[in-house]
């Protein structure tokens, strides 16, 4: 029986994909989204601020506190782009470009800054190069799972994995930094198999070797995974792209979906309101959504891209068992620094994207990382002129916990100069924020990817497989990810 009335909990990036599809492909069913808070788009958040520097210099700089760029593999994204009519708000940074050519580590111990290779010649421009070149040219002919293969393994955590094929110090220094940037988290309880699954299938069709499978080519039929996307001519937009944004930042991309579903008239769109219970009706096998203003909705579906803590809260108000696994996985949270500095002769950092910072061989991390926003995303702001001298952007990011030290300005300029070594001290910032993100990203621990088959499983079953459950805790962190998971969300409903 086709769907007639869906509800979507959670207003999030997941969420508000739900809602679009959804809307799009069932137009004769009603869609209700619930969001508690009174904004939707979830931990994307961007936001121009408007700085001087008391020398007569002024501008409008557009400020991230979630995700800031975009990688054009995602064709999820790309098909939203083309839908929503942002081609003529895209920024792209060109694979030219030293923000897509030139990354950095902080190797923790050492002073400055570290390049990590971006060719097979460059490789060989830095100690860490060449033991990076020398483990990769060697790993084919490693056995990483003496007595057993690795089709024995159902998973493994990615610093794990990278140990017994490049060697424990090189998994640490780059899976270590990886994950930082990604997860915020510990590679050391990191599934592979979830949050890497190309390096894991590349594995298993080599036998235990990377390489090996990635010069093998997949068993799978070509067409097997074949998506239609509706990408206008977004594709052509991205040939030679490394990563790209918009110019009023990563916003636009939620806002634009929220327009579209409030000008769908079978949308409803529900804030400052969440969900707080789910009762199935046994009469009829639909579900009634109770929600925090005392509102009752009856729904013959029900999408959930809430995070799963919440769902569990939820659900254990129900008659029903309570599906397993929901609160396996920790949660990182994230202080994001915003600083901005006035316009100095000299640049106040090297060309490139930023660094990433791996955990030091005691075990600990502070700093996650830096991004160089003015590098990469600088025509995002606003000059009264294109002669005006330019404000350099920047965003530190911090693992945030009870233990944490206060984020202070002076604290987070001493991490600079240890991290950067200029010449010369740095100027006094014109702007500095700290947001702290609690609990914002999922760290899929190994079996992450079993256990999530078997809590679908029992939702599916118990649920009469009219409540999907979707979302960053599910499949996957990155926008793309999230974006998929709603373009997907209800399909077997047909």
């Amino acid at each position: 029986m086709p769907p007639t009335h869906i509800s979507v909990l959670g207003g999030g990036l997941t969420g508000l994909s739900s809602a679009f599809h959804l809307s799009r492909r069932y137009p004769s069913a009603k869609i209700t989204l619930l969001e508690k808070s009174p904004r939707l788009g979830g931990w994307v958040h961007s936001e121009r601020v408007d700085v001087n520097d008391g020398h007569g210099h002024t501008a409008r700089i557009l400020l991230e506190r979630g995700p800031r760029t975009l990688r054009p593999n995602g064709k999820s994204t790309l098909e939203l782009v083309n839908l929503l009519n942002l081609q003529q708000s895209l920024i792209t940074i060109p694979n030219s470009a030293e923000a897509a050519r030139t990354r950095f580590l902080h190797i923790p111990g050492t002073k400055g800054l570290t390049a990590l290779p971006s060719s097979a010649l460059s490789a060989f421009a830095s100690p860490l190069g060449r033991r990076l070149a020398r483990a990769v040219a060697f790993e084919p002919f490693k056995r990483p799972h003496k007595g057993s293969s690795i089709h024995d393994l159902e998973d493994d955590n990615l610093e794990n994995f990278l140990a017994v094929r490049l060697g424990p110090e090189l998994a640490r220094l780059v899976g270590s930094a990886l994950v930082h940037g990604i997860y915020a988290a510990d590679s050391r309880q990191l599934s592979v198999r979830a949050a890497f699954p190309s390096l894991w299938d590349a594995a298993r069709r080599g036998n235990g070797s990377i390489a090996r499978g990635m010069m093998k080519a997949s068993s799978e039929p070509a067409d097997k995974f074949k998506e239609d996307y509706e990408l206008g001519g977004v594709l052509e937009l991205m040939q030679g792209v490394s990563v790209y944004s918009f110019r009023d930042g990563m916003v636009a991309l939620t806002s634009a979906m929220e327009s579209a579903l409030r000008r769908s008239p079978n949308v409803e769109v529900v804030k400052n309101d969440g969900a707080v219970m789910l009762d199935k009706n046994t009469r009829d096998a639909t579900i009634t959504v109770h929600s925090q203003l005392g509102t009752q909705t009856t729904s013959s579906h029900v999408v959930s891209a809430m995070p799963l803590s919440q769902l569990k809260s939820l659900l254990q108000r129900s008659s029903l068992p309570m599906p397993p696994h929901l609160d396996a996985n920790p949660l990182s949270s994230v202080t994001v620094v915003n600083l901005i500095f006035p316009p100095t002769i000299d640049p106040i950092h090297p060309a490139g994207f930023g660094y990433l910072i791996p955990r030091d061989a005691n075990g600990r991390v502070e700093v996650l990382g830096t991004v160089f926003d003015s590098c990469s995303l600088g025509a995002q702001d606003e000059y009264p002129s294109h002669t005006s001298p330019r404000f350099t952007k920047m965003t530190m990011m911090i693992r945030s916990a009870a233990s944490s030290p206060p984020t202070t300005l002076e604290r987070v300029l001493k991490h600079l100069e240890n991290h950067l070594q200029r010449q010369t001290p740095l100027p006094v910032p014109v702007f500095f924020r700290a947001n702290t993100m609690h609990e914002c990203i999922p760290t899929p621990t190994v079996g992450h990817t079993c256990r999530t088959e078997e809590m679908k499983r029992v939702v599916r079953e118990e649920w009469g497989g009219r409540l999907e459950v979707v979302g960053a805790g599910v499949g996957g962190v990155s926008v793309a990810d999230c974006i998929e998971q709603g373009r997907h969300a209800g399909r077997g409903w047909l």
